[in-house]
């Protein structure tokens, strides 16, 4: 289950903080949550159907359900791992 948008680019950017208002990110592209202190990427929808993206997701839904209290999408895990994750699919 997923979708892909062709021609998007692969690109990770980290936000350097969060503000109380939310941020937009650019289209095709989707904020998350990551880590003990919230640190904000933004990353291109075509994560969402990548199997090792959605085991994150899977996570997040055990832990938080439906309600991400940064108004993104929160996935509980440590910075690094999810770097790790995200630099694997920047390379396919």
């Amino acid at each position: 289950m997923g979708f892909r948008l062709p021609g998007m680019k692969k690109a990770l950017f980290a936000a350097n903080q969060v503000s109380s208002k939310a941020v937009e990110a650019p289209k095709g592209y989707l904020a998350v949550y990551v880590g003990e202190e919230m640190k904000r990427f933004v990353i291109p929808v075509s994560y969402l159907n990548q199997p090792s993206f959605q085991e994150l997701l899977s996570h997040a839904e055990e832990e938080f359900g439906y309600d991400h209290p940064m108004g993104g999408l929160t996935i509980p895990c440590n910075e690094d791992v999810f770097r790790f994750i995200t630099s694997s699919l920047n390379c396919q």
